[in-house]
C-alpha cells in the first residue's frame, strides 16, 4: 500500500502533494513544463505555484514534497474556501455506466452537500436530480477527488465523495438547468480509454469503479 498523498486538479492540471519519500513513486521530473519543489513551511511558495498555474497554460504538472505532509496539506487548503460535494458511479442492470456531457466535457452526477446531509444522502439526491433516475441503490465508497475553481474572485477547493451505485431504471431525464446536454450509458473501460473529453478526476473515479467491480 502506497504512502498517503493528495492529487488536486487545477485548471485541469494535476498537482501532487506528498512526502519526500514518494518522489520516485510519483515520477515527475522537473523541466520547463513540470515543476517540482520541496516545501519548507512558507505558504507564499504555494501561492506562487497557484499563480503560475493560473498564468502559464503550458504547465503540465506540479509536485510539492514535504517532510510533514499533513502540514503541507493544511497550508494548501488554507489558500482556498473548502466546498464538499458528493457524486455517483452509476451502473445499470447491464453493467453500463451513466455519463453525461456538460460544459464542454463528459462528467458524472455530483453536487454540493447541503447542510445537515451526509455525503451518502447527497450523492443519491444529486444522481436523482441530475439524471431523473428514481431507483438508486447506494453501494461502496470509492474515493475522494479534489479540483479547484474560482467563484466571485475567490479560490474554491472542491472535495468530492464518490460512491458506487446501481439502478434498474432505464429512463433518464437530463437536468437542463445544470447545463446537462446529453446522457449516455457506456461500457466504462472501453469508453474511458477512448474518450478524450473527460475530466482527469472523472477518469480516476471510473478506474476506481472498475477496480471495485473486479473486487466485488
Amino acid at each position: 500500500m502506497g504512502l498517503q498523498k493528495y492529487k488536486i486538479y487545477i485548471n485541469g492540471k494535476p498537482v501532487f502533494l506528498a512526502e519526500r519519500a514518494q518522489a520516485s513513486e510519483i515520477g515527475i521530473l522537473a523541466d520547463k513544463n513540470n515543476f517540482v519543489g520541496q516545501y519548507v513551511g512558507k505558504k507564499k511558495m504555494i501561492r506562487q505555484y497557484l499563480d503560475l498555474l493560473d498564468k502559464n497554460k503550458s504547465v503540465e504538472s506540479v509536485a510539492l514534497y514535504a517532510e510533514n505532509l499533513e502540514e503541507l496539506w493544511a497550508d494548501f487548503q488554507s489558500c482556498y474556501k473548502i466546498q464538499e460535494a458528493a457524486g455517483g458511479y452509476v451502473l445499470n442492470s447491464e453493467g453500463q455506466l451513466l455519463v453525461f456531457y456538460r460544459r464542454g466535457s463528459w462528467d458524472m452526477p455530483k453536487g454540493k452537500i447541503d447542510p445537515g446531509e451526509t455525503p451518502e444522502e447527497a450523492s443519491v439526491r444529486e444522481v436523482q436530480e441530475e439524471t431523473g433516475l428514481v431507483h438508486v441503490a447506494l453501494g461502496a465508497f470509492l474515493m475522494h477527488t479534489y479540483h479547484t475553481f474560482v467563484y466571485k474572485e475567490q479560490r474554491i477547493l472542491k472535495k468530492t465523495w464518490w460512491y458506487s451505485m446501481k439502478t434498474t431504471d432505464t429512463q433518464v431525464v437530463p437536468q437542463t438547468e445544470e447545463d446537462i446536454e446529453e446522457i449516455r450509458w457506456v461500457e466504462p473501460r472501453a469508453w474511458v480509454e477512448a474518450e478524450k473529453e473527460v475530466y482527469g478526476n472523472i477518469q480516476e473515479v471510473i478506474l476506481a469503479g472498475l477496480e471495485d467491480q473486479a473486487g466485488g
